[in-house]
C-alpha cells in the first residue's frame, strides 16, 4: 500500500521505561536511548491512499490521522508499536484493524493549514473507546535537516517497520518503506492533549517537536514475529 503523509508534527515525550514497559508485549524490546524511553504524538493529513501502482482507494484518499507510539524491537530490528491510532475515516479504521490488527479508532477530526500554520483537532467518537483529544496549532521554524546516525531525533524517526498484535497475542511486523525524513525544526502551541490517558500515562514537560512538510510511504503486508 502507498500513501502521502502531510504536514506532520513528531511531539516527542521523554518517559520512565517503567511507566510503559509492562504495556509491551514480552516478544518485545522496549527501546530506549540514553535510559530514556519516548513517547511521541503525530498529526498528520493522510493523502493518496492506494494499493501500490493503482488509484487511490475511493473514500478514503485524504483524511486526517493521530498516532500515540513508542519504540521497540524484535529479533534486533527497531520499529514503531502504536498505543492507539485515531483516523478521520470509518473505511480507513475499519480496514486497518482487519489488515494490519492496529489500534486504531474513530474520531471527529479537522485538519487545516493557513499561512504556515496547521491547526490541527481530533475527538475520538469510535464506540466504546477510551476518550482522547487533542487540539493543536503547529508550523516549521528551520530549514529542512536530515537527521544524523546516532542523535536523538534520527533515533526517533528512523524506524522502518511496525509492530502489531491480533486479538489471540500473536505478534506482526510490517515494513515500511520512504526516504530518510526530511525533518524540520518546529514550534507548537498544545492546547489540549489527553491522548495518554487510555494508557494511564501522564505527559509532562516541554516536547522534542519536529515537523515534516511531505512523506511519500509504501507498507508491505505483515507477517508474524518469531515466538
Amino acid at each position: 500500500m502507498a500513501q502521502t503523509w502531510n504536514d506532520l508534527l513528531f511531539a516527542h515525550y521523554p518517559v520512565r521505561s517503567e511507566t510503559i514497559s509492562h504495556l509491551i508485549p514480552p516478544e518485545l524490546t522496549l527501546d530506549t536511548f540514553e535510559g530514556e524511553a519516548w513517547i511521541s504524538i503525530t498529526p498528520f493529513a493522510l493523502a493518496n491512499m492506494r494499493l501500490r501502482r493503482l488509484p487511490p482507494i475511493p473514500g478514503t484518499d485524504d483524511f486526517c490521522e493521530l498516532n500515540v507510539r513508542t519504540y521497540v524491537t524484535a529479533e534486533g530490528k527497531p520499529g514503531i508499536w502504536f498505543f492507539s491510532l485515531d483516523a478521520g475515516n470509518s473505511l480507513a479504521v475499519w480496514g486497518a484493524r482487519r489488515a494490519f490488527h492496529l489500534p486504531y479508532f474513530r474520531a471527529r477530526m479537522t485538519c487545516k493549514t493557513e499561512q504556515g500554520i496547521t491547526h490541527y483537532s481530533s475527538r475520538r467518537t469510535h464506540a466504546q473507546s477510551p476518550p482522547a483529544e487533542l487540539r493543536v496549532d503547529y508550523h516549521p521554524t528551520s530549514a529542512v535537516n536530515q537527521a544524523r546516525a546516532g542523535t536523538l531525533a534520527h533515533w526517533l524517526a528512523e524506524r522502518y517497520c511496525l509492530y502489531s498484535r491480533d486479538r489471540y497475542g500473536k505478534v506482526y511486523r510490517g515494513e515500511i518503506h520512504h526516504v530518510p525524513w526530511p525533518l524540520q525544526d518546529a514550534e507548537a502551541d498544545i492546547r489540549l492533549n489527553t491522548m495518554t490517558k487510555q494508557i494511564d500515562v501522564q505527559l509532562s514537560g516541554a516536547p522534542l517537536l519536529h515537523f515534516a512538510k511531505r512523506q511519500d510511504v509504501l507498507i508491505w503486508p505483515i507477517y508474524p514475529v518469531a515466538q
